[in-house]
């Protein structure tokens, strides 16, 4: 199982990204565990907070819809999806 999400920070930069493991990853993205010194997370410091999740059967599927979200319709659903169901 793999999960495709999209993670948010404080100053309103969004990630997306898939795992296995979403918790370790977070992890990861926050700096709790050690990271590559040139992410995009880590050079972007803030808390990251998973805002949008689905899960695939497949590897193959969860980066298929990385994709998808990472086009300008991706883009635009996540920021409606945010809009509508995170309170500020």
């Amino acid at each position: 199982m793999f999960d495709v999400y999209v993670i948010k920070n404080d100053k309103d930069k969004i990630y997306v990204g898939h795992t296995s493991d979403i918790e370790k990853r977070l992890l990861r993205h926050n700096g709790i565990l050690k990271s590559k010194k040139k992410s995009f997370t880590y050079k972007n410091k803030g808390v990251w907070e998973i805002v949008y999740k689905e899960s695939s059967e497949t590897r193959a599927e969860a980066m298929k819809r990385e994709k998808q979200l990472k086009s300008s319709r991706g883009r635009n659903f996540i920021r409606e999806f945010i809009k509508n169901n995170i309170c500020e």
